[in-house]
């Protein structure tokens, strides 16, 4: 039982490491190069994408702080606005409450005067109708009396 595929052959033994070197070898060289510069091209392919998320989130987080910052830079300027416009708006009702005031004094005090004149000139009237009477009561008395003493 001397079988072939047990005895060690030193011929057989050499050309198996010879192959297995020349197929490390070449392996190495057109298969596992490649291979390990794909995955580290990969690797930084990942590794500039997670850069760039985190530079990409670092970025949104600036900008939604901005935008809640000009937020709440608008809603002060709009609660100044609001408060300006209450303030204008009572000092516009106070502004025209007192024009309103002052107009109605006005008016007050202009029919007044308009009555003081009409009572005025209701008296000068008066007067001058009494002195205008008095005169002709005087002449119709002087009359008589004149026409009587010439007659007596």
């Amino acid at each position: 039982m001397d079988n072939a595929l047990v005895q060690p052959d030193p011929g057989l033994f050499f050309w198996t490491i010879a192959v297995f070197l020349v197929l490390l070898f070449l392996l190495k060289r057109f298969a596992w190069g490649p291979l390990l510069a794909a995955l580290d091209e990969r690797q930084a392919g990942i590794r500039k994408s997670l850069d760039d998320a985190d530079q990409a989130r670092k970025e949104l987080e600036q900008v939604r702080e901005e935008a809640e910052a000009i937020i709440g830079k608008a809603r002060a300027e709009a609660d100044g606005i609001i408060s300006d416009a209450r303030a204008d708006g009572g000092q516009l009702r106070d502004d025209l409450r007192q024009q309103a005031q002052q107009q109605a004094q006005a008016i007050v005090e202009n029919a007044e005067r308009q009555i003081q004149q009409e009572r005025d000139r209701a008296l000068q009237q008066i007067r001058q109708e009494a002195v205008d009477m008095s005169l002709m009561i005087a002449s119709k008395l002087i009359r008589r009396n004149l026409t009587a003493e010439d007659n007596g």
